[in-house]
């Protein structure tokens, strides 16, 4: 099975570069679909800057649901481009979460790395996030690799071409 979870790179976003996201495959079951590694825990501005630089190739993001401890300041709904995305947080704590609801009526669950992350974390956490067949919740994904950091991350989270 081909993976289609390379970076996703478009225009300069405006928290100052490209927008870090990878998504697994629309069709792959996994236990999340994608990761996202945010600049900064200002939810209005980092969730509009994914809003709006949203790969255009999937439906838009008509609201998104987010874990409250990953975000300062908390908001109800975040202006972007093309008007208002209504937000709303998790009833109980699913740390390190985001839950996109899109125009089509799918949900994308995304692992949301801290900003605070080295360059080797994040890009390992992108990657364990959109690889086809992922089984690891978002907590113990940012776990693996926090605890990890020396790991190659091509080499940990490749199945060898099982799938």
């Amino acid at each position: 099975m081909a993976t289609s979870n390379s970076s996703i790179s478009s225009a300069p976003t405006a928290t100052g570069g490209q927008l870090r996201l990878r998504l697994a495959a629309p069709d792959d079951r996994n236990a999340v679909d994608g990761a996202w590694w945010p600049r900064s825990r200002d939810l209005a501005v980092e969730l509009a800057d994914l809003v709006d630089h949203f790969p255009p190739d999937r439906p838009r993001v008509a609201r998104a649901v987010f874990s409250p401890p990953d975000w300062e300041p908390v908001v109800r709904r975040v202006p972007v481009a093309r008007g208002y995305v209504k937000v709303g947080s998790f009833p109980r704590d699913d740390t390190h979460l985001l839950t996109l609801a899109l125009s089509d009526r799918t949900r994308l669950r995304l692992v949301v790395i801290p900003p605070g992350f080295t360059q080797e974390q994040g890009e390992e956490a992108l990657l364990a996030g959109s690889t086809p067949g992922n089984a690891h919740s978002a907590s113990d994904l940012l776990h693996e690799v926090a605890d990890q950091p020396a790991v190659d991350p091509q080499g940990h989270w490749d199945d060898g071409g099982l799938s």
